[in-house]
């Protein structure tokens, strides 16, 4: 097989706008093991979407974007149905900054040859593949936008606005999730920025520098940012699919706010999708209920649904989006505030 026999079938994202899961929502409910857990996942969504004094934050961890749930993102940036994300790199810069290029992920099989793939320059996810010479193009992307930037450390936050900015001057990337969030004001937290094509764009920028200044990422500006939200919210809810870097980083923020001396209530609601177990003490795995002993989730409105987000996400997205609480709900707009155009 050629490079091209490979590349052939798009993975397509899914359009929660085109199916209703409240019927199957609402059947859930009467059943029982993780039908009846995602049910109330999917009610304590809307009700984080029905109050108007909550925040709402999506944090990101895993292969989403690349599996199809780019365009359920998407549509939640520009619905106003989430005010902040915090996400892993690969998920922003490596799938979404990826196909806003005009580059694509392709259907695959976990039973490739890959020392074929390898020699084909092809990058598998499990049963998702990407062409290696356009993630280079991407890479180079992201050296290109550091190399115009005056040199100094940036948010993620900072930088991610930067990369929307650009796609929308090059009227590039119509679906984009970074383009989406630009034109929102809704800010990207990546807290580990380095660890995606990113990292390969901005090694690049500072290797070229040598000892001249250069572009940095500021991982601590990051969080003291996100934090500067949890404070001038009144109620904040996570909505997080998959575990790791991001569900620690919005989780921790309420512990920030305590420690600088600043009033701010744990998370009043929240939701997770995981697959992760919780009995190897791994973060990514750990129960809400264990969070609120650490001063970072509240009791009463919290879920986890152990299943994997390509099934769970749509469903308790449509949910939402069907329900319509959402078209009630103000624009908050953290960028202009995080910039100091608001607030």
């Amino acid at each position: 097989m050629e490079k091209k026999d490979l590349l052939q079938h798009e993975v397509e994202h899914i359009n929660i706008k085109t199916f209703n899961s409240v019927p199957i929502i609402e059947q859930f409910e009467k059943m029982a093991f993780q039908a009846r857990n995602l049910a109330r996942a999917a009610r304590i969504y809307n009700a984080m979407l029905a109050d108007e004094s909550c925040t709402i934050i999506l944090c990101l961890a895993g292969s989403l974007f690349s599996a199809g749930l780019k365009k359920v993102v998407a549509d939640l940036v520009s619905l106003n149905m989430v005010d902040v994300i915090v996400s892993t790199g690969a998920i922003m810069v490596d799938q979404d900054f990826f196909e806003a290029l005009g580059f694509k992920h392709y259907q695959g099989t976990p039973l490739a040859d890959d020392d074929k793939l390898m020699n084909h320059m092809i990058d598998r996810i499990y049963d998702t593949y990407i062409d290696e010479e356009e993630l280079r193009v991407c890479d180079m992307t992201v050296k290109e936008i550091a190399d115009g930037l005056p040199p100094r450390p940036y948010s993620s936050r900072e930088f991610a606005r930067i990369m929307g900015e650009y796609l929308v001057e090059k009227g590039v990337g119509k679906g984009s999730v970074v383009r989406a969030a630009y034109q929102m004001g809704v800010p990207i937290f990546v807290p580990a920025f380095s660890d995606s094509s990113a990292g390969f764009g901005l090694v690049s920028h500072q290797w070229e520098r040598k000892k001249k200044p250069c572009v940095t990422i500021d991982s601590v500006k990051d969080f003291l940012e996100l934090t500067k939200i949890k404070v001038e919210s009144e109620n904040t809810g996570l909505f997080m699919v998959g575990g790791g870097v991001p569900k620690n980083f919005a989780q921790d923020i309420t512990v920030a706010a305590d420690i600088l001396g600043e009033h701010a209530s744990m998370h009043k609601y929240a939701v997770q999708i995981t697959v992760a177990d919780e009995r190897d003490g791994g973060l990514s795995g750990s129960t809400l209920k264990e969070a609120h002993s650490w001063g970072k989730v509240d009791e009463g409105a919290e879920q986890v649904v152990f299943s994997e987000a390509t099934i769970a996400m749509p469903l308790i997205t449509s949910f939402a989006y069907h329900s319509g609480t959402w078209r009630n709900r103000s624009q908050k707009e953290f960028n202009a505030f995080l910039d100091g155009k608001g607030g």
